[in-house]
């Protein structure tokens, strides 16, 4: 019965595919269009939210595995926070009427398109797909906060300041351009987040790195010391989760499927994406004459990250020197972070805030006026006009998110705090704040799960106090 059953599917696809024309043409076309692009708004915000895997991959794969599972805690409660916040405040500020600085109407989503979200008026996309989809970008740009704080951050500190990042600080900046704002009068362009969504998630990130102060032991004698990742295959696997979800990040970012040409944007964002990681193994093998694989895999995040903002407005050639460009500046400026003594285990400043902000002004030189609407970039005959207009928009950016997140992350550290203490620090986060370690066999007896030979068994377990962490077998702290 079952494979009969199975061998029914083709013949109901097949009808299925029979009755769509005759159904499409009982409706209204209108009606037709706004439910084709309201199921295309709703996919791609899974699409996007599906990139809190690749986010939670990336970030354990680099981290030690002392703090495994805490990431895992850090990522659920980052969504978590990104869905009330923005949902009772952030959606608000960001789209709802008000002034060309903030929005003012539409507190817990209270209110229509178009008497409260005038913004949204046309588009014929319900605000609640809207906003599942609004909501999944502050998310992602929330998980780039952390990615540069790992391995020595109070979990109770960051949850604290993800509430005012995603209800009050990344709404902010969103309204000025995608919510009608200032910017977006001006003439700013950003078409998927390059400066709204990655460069503000990379200021943030900037600034709690600098007031956290490094990992302990990161920097010795002037000299960075490598603290390498516990799985690189967690790693790779997390960044190409996050191609997957770059489809429903740019693709979708038109808020529509019909009129809008969805394959040249996502084909634009996937050229980008692997000419990044072909100019990071180039500037590679160039600085340290070897193919780290860590630097190929920030260089596609840094080419997806550039091509973000200008991916519906440049053509195929375009987008692969964007991608290209920001791949070769990454192992470069990876560097250049370490030598300004900044620790950011992710990579989070070069591939989302330069790459961030390269991507941005990119528009100002590549953007085509068949695409924009008018709009024209520097090497088209457009002149300066665009490029300046980009860059005043990406110094507001980095203005007003530097600061607002430096003042919050400061008030945390000097009331709760911000910072684990250093025997937190040195046991990990796992056993430290969570009461349980994310790789249990590593560090305790787990019966039946010695195994004979010498070399795989788990280190004696640890005493819970805080300051006897575990050690490998050669005595280095894990």
């Amino acid at each position: 019965m079952r494979f009969s059953a199975l061998r029914r599917v083709p013949l109901l696809v097949a009808a299925l595919l029979l009755i769509a024309p005759a159904f499409a043409a009982a409706q209204d076309g209108s009606e037709l269009t706004d439910a084709v692009n309201t199921l295309w708004v709703v996919l791609a915000a899974v699409l996007v939210l599906f990139m809190q895997a690749g986010f939670a991959m990336l970030e354990t794969g680099l981290s030690r595995m002392k703090n495994a599972g805490a990431i895992m805690a850090k990522t659920l409660c980052n969504l978590s926070i990104a869905l009330v916040m923005f949902w009772a405040f952030g959606f608000a500020i960001a789209f709802g009427d008000g002034s060309g600085l903030v929005g003012s109407t539409g507190w817990f989503l209270n209110g229509d398109i178009p008497t409260t979200f005038a913004v949204y008026d046309g588009y014929g996309v319900p605000i609640e797909a809207l906003f599942l989809f609004q909501v999944a970008f502050v998310a992602v740009s929330l998980a780039i906060v952390s990615g540069a704080m790992l391995d020595r951050t109070k979990f109770v500190g960051f949850v604290i300041f993800a509430v005012f990042y995603a209800g009050l600080i990344y709404p902010f900046v969103a309204h000025w351009t995608w919510g009608g704002g200032w910017l977006f009068e001006d003439g700013f362009l950003d078409f998927a987040g390059s400066s709204i969504v990655h460069l503000q998630g990379a200021l943030a990130a900037a600034a709690g790195a600098l007031i956290l102060g490094p990992r302990i032991g990161k920097f010795r004698g002037g000299k960075a010391i490598p603290i390498p990742g516990h799985s690189m295959p967690l790693a790779v696997l997390g960044i190409f989760i996050l191609f997957i979800g770059w489809a429903g990040f740019n693709g979708g970012s038109g808020l529509a499927a019909v009129g809008i040409n969805i394959g040249d944007i996502i084909m634009n964002t996937y050229l980008a994406a692997g000419a990044g990681v072909i100019g990071a193994m180039i500037a590679s093998l160039w600085l340290f004459k070897t193919l780290d694989v860590s630097q190929m895999g920030n260089g596609a995040i840094a080419g997806l990250v550039a091509i973000t903002a200008p991916c519906a407005f440049v053509d195929s050639w375009a987008a692969l020197l964007i991608g290209v460009v920001a791949g070769l500046i990454l192992p470069p400026l990876v560097l250049a972070v370490e030598k300004m003594k900044i620790d950011d285990p992710v990579g989070a400043l070069p591939a989302h805030g330069v790459a961030g902000i390269w991507g941005t002004l990119s528009i100002g030189l590549f953007a085509v006026a068949d695409r924009t609407g008018g709009a024209e970039g520097l090497i088209y005959g457009g002149g300066g006009h665009q490029l300046w207009v980009q860059f005043y928009g990406v110094a507001a950016t980095v203005a007003f998110t530097f600061t607002a997140s430096a003042l919050v992350m400061l008030g945390i550290k000097y009331t709760l705090g911000l910072r684990l203490s250093e025997d937190a620090e040195i046991a990990g986060q796992d056993i430290s704040e969570h009461g349980m370690f994310g790789y249990p066999e590593r560090f305790i007896d787990v019966p039946g799960a010695t195994s004979a030979e010498p070399s795989l068994r788990p280190l004696p377990a640890p005493a819970h106090a805080p300051g006897k962490p575990a050690t490998s077998p050669t005595g280095a702290t894990s």
